[in-house]
């Protein structure tokens, strides 16, 4: 059976005849609070600006695969990796998570999600980039919509290509009549290219910083975070270690971005009281790309991995199966335990990343210790699949952050994601420095100086324990190792086989009567 309804029916049929776009308040709800309009024909859409705008916004709304639906990126790549199991109720718990982190991953049980819907956000971009010129807008404010679709383009295809490698290269609409099976794979050096030379024009469009209700848009340093990302993985050092100085100034200081290391690590990943209009935990001076979840768009199962979802997944997948307080006996001081929201057991610590973090000032903002909870009287739970008594804190369901308004409680957690964060492009230009070097020691001991750490010798294995420490949790410790080409030895015990996992296999339903062709021992 051809596969129309995956990749290229969603880039042509169903983009171009039933887009859905959303209408976007004003307010402080930055970006998300987007409310679904239903489908219309594209062909009399982006008139003016208010229309560009909504279908900017749908640009956005792909950013959410990171932190929402089952099927997110972070529990999926920390399972990926040696800090992490899959976990879950049961060994067959999500073929495709299971299948991730032991390695048996295979075209049959890969989540065609990874490849559908970065490529929807590409499509989504590439028609606005083309009917934006013929609205009636301010040429600025044209300039800049463009600028930010064209940027979140280009980092949906860098998650493509270091997931997949050689995929599609597609910048323009596509119509129902364009042979769509026979669209070849690009190599990954001209992808890289057209995303590096797609920011760089687009840079000088961009705000330089953003603020109010429009927090949470790509400006001038989110931009080049992603471009020195891109560079990074590219091996392209030099120009890597350019982009990350001009977004991260002087370690320890706030660049001409706005961006500054908060004052205490655990507020990167608090949640403010319900009752505030602005939570102010989000968007912190740490931030630079940061995914937007609500509980106003109440999330149900109908639609839940849908993309019409605004909720944060990742919460209820790594809360504690079947939690609970013990009540203690009369007389007894009161359980001080904390109150959590039953979850579903998804990425259990591993015992090796728990011993490594033990005197770092980060353990208990990063760790749950359940185990000893238990041992202590405290707390009961049902251990689920590859449990170790050791639960992500930096994501952990609290009772406190439970919905209260319509839609089902579970999938509307609204604790927002930081994709990239000033900590990590402080490590990422360390490392792009080679580990050496003056500045690049400035900008591990100002990491370190946030959480109370003395300086150690810069190195490049001192940069990659940092990460490790820093980041753990947040869904990149794979692709350091593969980037790293450490990825063998860390993981070659879970099944990683050296010349195969580096990249995915693409999706079954998209190979079939196509010119794709599947990745190497797949």
């Amino acid at each position: 059976m051809k596969n129309k309804r995956f990749l290229y029916k969603s880039l042509s049929v169903l983009l171009l005849a039933g887009a859905t776009f959303g209408a976007v308040s004003c307010n402080d709800s930055n970006l998300e609070d987007v409310k679904n309009t239903g489908t219309f024909d594209t062909e009399n859409y982006f008139k003016n600006e208010e229309q560009s705008f909504s279908g900017l916004v749908s640009v956005y709304d792909l950013l959410r695969k990171y932190s929402g639906g089952f099927e997110n990126d972070v529990t999926f790549f920390n399972a990926a990796s040696d800090d992490f199991y899959s976990g879950g109720g049961s060994s067959t718990d999500g073929a495709g998570i299971q299948g991730m982190s032991n390695f048996t991953i295979n075209p049959i049980i890969m989540p065609a999600s990874y490849w559908r819907d970065y490529y929807q956000g590409i499509a989504r971009a590439n028609l606005l980039v083309d009917r934006i010129p013929n609205a009636t807008m301010n040429d600025q404010t044209r300039k800049r919509f463009v600028a930010e679709a064209k940027t979140l383009r280009s980092l949906y295809y860098f998650e493509l290509v270091r997931m997949f490698g050689r995929v599609p290269l597609i910048l323009i609409p596509i119509k129902s009549n364009d042979d769509y099976y026979n669209i070849p794979q690009a190599n990954v050096a001209d992808i890289y290219t057209q995303i590096q030379s797609d920011i760089l024009a687009s840079i000088a469009d961009l705000p330089m910083t953003a603020s109010g209700a429009e927090k949470g848009r790509i400006t001038q340093g989110t931009a080049r975070a992603i471009l020195g990302k891109i560079y990074l993985y590219n091996k392209k050092y030099s120009e890597a270690a350019a982009q990350f100085e001009m977004v991260n100034g002087t370690p320890g200081g706030t660049s001409q971005y706005g961006y500054k290391l908060v004052a205490n690590f655990a507020d990167l990943f608090k949640i403010g009281a319900s009752n505030e209009s602005i939570d102010p935990y989000k968007f912190s001076t740490e931030s630079i790309l940061e995914v937007m979840h609500t509980n106003k768009g109440n999330s149900d199962w109908s639609f839940w991995g849908s993309g019409k979802d605004e909720g944060n997944s990742v919460n209820q997948m790594v809360g504690i199966i079947s939690y609970g307080k013990v009540t203690p006996p009369q007389g007894a001081p009161a359980n001080n335990a904390p109150e959590m929201v039953s979850g579903w057991g998804f990425n259990p610590m591993t015992v090796d990343l728990f011993n490594f973090m033990q005197g770092d000032p980060r353990l208990d903002a990063t760790v749950f210790n359940a185990k000893k909870l238990v041992q202590d009287g405290k707390i009961t739970y049902s251990g689920g699949y590859r449990d170790t008594g050791y639960f992500l804190n930096k994501y952990m369901p609290r009772e406190v952050d439970k919905s209260i308004l319509p839609g089902t409680p579970e999938l509307n957690f609204r604790q927002n994601y930081i994709a990239i964060r000033l900590a990590d492009t402080y490590l990422m230009e360390a490392e792009a420095l080679n580990g050496s070097g003056s500045r690049a020691q400035a900008l591990l001991d100002a990491v370190r100086a946030r959480v109370g750490l003395t300086p150690v010798p810069v190195s490049m294995q001192a940069i990659k324990d940092e990460r490790r420490r820093e980041l753990a949790g947040e869904g990149h410790r794979f692709f350091d190792l593969v980037r790293w080409g450490d990825a063998p030895a860390k993981l070659g015990a879970r099944g990683f086989t050296a010349g195969k996992n580096e990249i995915l296999p693409i999706p079954f339903n998209e190979l079939t009567n196509t010119a794709l062709v599947q990745n190497p021992n797949y």
